[in-house]
């Protein structure tokens, strides 16, 4: 896929990848550390602790040990971007909340969650051990994200859902400018160029994809139902259709077309109902052919719609009645 098939560019109508999530990637480095005193331990550390995990560095100007810390643990808690915030107290000045908490040598770093204490490290210890006791009281480097995308892709899906193409094409873009192998959100976004008549634009995005990518289920979905759309303008008149089943009901041919047709159109239960009509009365049409399309637009609906939980229903009704 090409930057000039970049589907979350600012070619697809109004639709720009303008919405962002989560702390700004550029924040001003320093940001997560500062220094506090007693009168302000409790909101710098206790109460900013409920955000994310605060990282107390208990120091003197004397402690030769403190100033071969200060450093790696400073570069680590930038590199954190936001994971975990860092407070250094002198306990020269501020020596009360070291000795609530027991502190007899230094340096010494306590982490807060939640309001209170939850663990800590002695002595001038290396980066790596530095990075691996972040990764312990916050996570895994990425874990946060991870889970932000997939809130983000919640979002735009329900967006999508009730209608709003504009404001879900966005936040799948933002997540494509964050992670721009997540096929979810390519999928999602060549739903919205669907939504806004834009199919060829839809395929293309869908071209020449990594192979994880064009393996992924949301994508493959997004493809059948392209393939439905352009069968689907093929079939005829849906008018004439509706006219020919008025005349006689049993024409499973042209109730098979009508249910592709109003598939496409978004009316999936009446789709559905075409469609088991046919399988009551004929199970032999076309080699069971109504049962088969059926099951093909399953696929492109999702296991947990609406429309295929209650087609599903009265498909199992009627196989195993």
């Amino acid at each position: 896929m090409s930057g000039n098939d970049n589907p979350y560019s600012n070619s697809f109508g109004q639709m720009s990848a303008t919405a962002s999530y989560g702390a700004a990637p550029e924040q001003a480095a320093g940001s997560y550390i500062k220094d506090t005193t007693t009168a302000t331990f409790a909101k710098d550390v206790l109460e900013e602790s409920r955000n994310q995990p605060v990282l107390v560095d208990f120091w003197a100007p004397w402690c030769g040990p403190c100033k071969q810390l200060t450093p790696m643990i400073e570069k680590v808690v930038n590199e954190s971007q936001g994971r975990v915030k860092l407070v250094k107290m002198n306990i020269d000045d501020h020596p009360s909340i070291a000795g609530q908490l027991g502190i007899q040598s230094i340096p010494a770093v306590i982490a807060f969650v939640g309001g209170r204490p939850a663990d800590g490290f002695m002595g001038a210890v290396p980066e790596s051990q530095i990075r691996e006791f972040i990764d312990r009281v916050a996570g895994p480097a990425g874990a946060d994200q991870a889970a932000e995308i997939e809130a983000v892709l919640k979002e735009a899906d329900e967006l999508l859902a009730s209608g709003d193409v504009n404001g879900a094409a966005q936040l799948y873009g933002a997540i494509m400018q964050a992670d721009p192998e997540n096929a979810k959100a390519l999928a999602g976004m060549a739903e919205c160029m669907i939504a806004a008549n834009q199919h060829e634009r839809a395929r293309e995005a869908l071209t020449d994809l990594p192979e994880d990518m064009a393996k992924d289920a949301s994508v493959l979905a997004v493809l059948k139902k392209l393939e439905q759309i352009e069968e689907a303008r093929k079939l005829g008149d849906p008018v004439a259709l509706e006219h020919e089943l008025a005349r006689n009901p049993d024409d499973h041919e042209a109730r098979v077309k009508l249910a592709k047709i109003r598939n496409v159109e978004g009316k999936r239960d009446e789709a559905a109902d075409h469609l088991l009509y046919v399988m009551r009365k004929d199970r032999t049409f076309d080699d069971d052919g109504a049962r088969r399309q059926l099951l093909q637009f399953f696929d492109v609906w999702g296991f947990k719609d609406p429309a295929t939980v209650a087609a599903r229903r009265k498909l199992s009704a009627m196989l195993f009645s």
